[in-house]
């Protein structure tokens, strides 16, 4: 029998990948939006059926998910999107009959982290409270950082300077994954009801000094780790970003960055449990092909 796969967030970056791995695989695939200008933006083939609910109208989203066999939650955002929105879409799968459901995690691990030191890991650890609660099989993917971030989004090297920033210490180990590579790992894991409760995967884990030797190799210059400073007192200043920050509701501020690297470079974030063998693609892609490819070299 053909799996039926319901994406909540796929006019997302990472939904719509997500979507295109889910259409080459034997499912059906039925996309939850909004509705509007929104809907235009989910990937237009006679595999993906647009349903559209929101998050507001319970009976309309237990209706979106009548039939559906798995869940795959790729929403992002604060409170409003992590904690109500998916506890909306949960209330509503238990309802309909869901069997599984896979949260909108995505990220390091979030478990492990004191407490106070990330928002948005902190959104994750409440709805997975919720979530575990739930009469509903889950499994989160877990996957480090997003490696395309390495271009420009997530200042870790300073590309027109030469050098890789480091907090504490420059052999930290740090673990990416590509979006597409994620998106290939969640698609897998929709269609395995026997999943774990959580899927941990790396593409590549790499630390600042291998990373500047990567950038010396692919541009032929010399690039150099840059001691930014410890964890502490990045966290320090992420506080005080917080505290002056006039928009609590943003989902990813500059703070918010600083909170993450705390994450990555204290290793608290680390991943500890690579496995899921059976989920990852023929190749992984590497934090060196992702450089290479923005370099053009």
């Amino acid at each position: 029998m053909t799996t039926t796969v319901l994406v909540a967030g796929a006019t997302g970056d990472l939904g719509r990948r997500i979507v295109r791995e889910l259409m080459g695989l034997d499912v059906r695939v039925r996309a939850l939006t909004r509705g509007g200008a929104a809907a235009d933006r989910v990937p237009a083939d006679e595999r993906v059926e647009v349903v559209t609910a929101d998050y507001a109208d319970h009976a309309a989203l237990v209706e979106a998910l009548r039939g559906v066999d798995v869940v795959v939650s790729v929403l992002s955002g604060t409170r409003k999107v992590v904690v109500d929105a998916q506890r909306a879409l949960l209330d509503a799968a238990v309802e309909a009959g869901v069997p599984r459901f896979v949260p909108s995690d995505y990220s390091a691990d979030y478990r492990s982290v004191t407490p106070g030191t990330n928002r948005n890991f902190e959104l994750r650890r409440e709805f997975a409270a919720v979530l575990d609660a739930a009469p509903i099989r889950a499994t989160s993917v877990l996957n480090g950082a997003f490696a395309d971030m390495l271009t420009g989004q997530a200042p870790l090297v300073l590309f027109d300077r030469r050098r890789v920033l480091a907090w504490s210490s420059a052999d930290q180990p740090l673990d990416f994954t590509t979006k597409d590579d994620v998106a290939h790992v969640v698609a897998r894991v929709a269609l395995d009801p026997d999943a774990p409760r959580f899927v941990e995967v790396a593409g590549d884990r790499v630390t600042s000094r291998s990373l500047a030797d990567t950038m010396s190799r692919l541009t032929g210059l010399r690039h150099r780790v840059l001691w930014a400073g410890t964890t502490g007192s990045l966290s320090a200043m992420a506080r005080v970003g917080r505290r002056l920050s006039r928009d609590d509701d943003e989902p990813f501020p500059a703070w918010q960055g600083m909170q993450y690297f705390v994450t990555m470079f204290s290793g608290e974030g680390e991943l500890r449990n690579l496995g899921g063998e059976r989920y990852r693609p023929e190749r992984w892609t590497s934090v060196e092909d992702v450089l290479a490819e923005h370099l053009g070299v």
